[in-house]
């Protein structure tokens, strides 16, 4: 019988060894096996936990989006100004934790995975579709609703594909800083166009 309180411990014990593995082995090549094997933990478990592989990648998917909100929402304060948050999110998509090498061979794996799974491309969706709707909330006090939008969809895009690049190209720190301070400096020139 499971000690109690241990749950959350496994849990986190099993996406922590998800990222390891799919970053080592990649998606397709990630098994329960090799998932508890990182772990230290009974391949039973899984089932038990998240009711197979398919659940506990889709709960790792979860933790990653978790952190990347956490580190948005931990840099927000009540008199922050809309473009101090257009800011605050750019460096939440360039934080540590999606620069770190399992996090971003793992983000790599799974949005590679969601064109051919149902689950990860809905994830996907909402991730993509909760990037642009933090971008367009600060963007609409800058600017009309549709340049807010415009404005939104352009930076979503600038900071996936910078991000994108700086990870493909195996960049170190000094890239990704200066990737997030392109995708600052293209959202200041957003709203140099477009503000009011």
């Amino acid at each position: 019988m499971p000690k109690v309180g241990m749950q959350p411990v496994r849990r986190q014990q099993l996406i922590d060894a998800t990222i390891e593995s799919v970053a080592e082995l990649g998606l397709r090549a990630t098994t329960i096996n090799s998932i508890s094997k990182k772990a230290g933990l009974s391949s039973g478990i899984i089932s038990h936990y998240f009711g197979g592989k398919q659940g506990l990648i889709e709960a790792t998917v979860r933790y990653l989006l978790s952190n990347l909100k956490q580190s948005l929402l931990g840099g927000l304060k009540a008199d922050t100004t809309p473009e101090q948050r257009l800011m605050l999110i750019v460096e939440a998509n360039f934080s540590r934790l999606q620069q770190q090498s399992d996090a971003t061979k793992t983000w790599l794996s799974f949005w590679a995975q969601s064109m051919h799974d149902i689950e990860l491309h809905r994830l996907q969706n909402v991730n993509s579709r909760r990037l642009c709707s933090n971008l367009a909330c600060s963007f609409r006090q800058l600017m009309s609703v549709e340049d807010a939008r415009v404005a939104a969809e352009l930076s979503a895009a600038m900071i996936d594909g910078l991000w994108l690049r700086a990870v493909l190209s195996k960049s170190d720190k000094d890239e990704f800083e200066h990737c997030e301070r392109l995708a600052k400096d293209y959202v200041r020139s957003l709203i140099k166009q477009y503000g009011h």
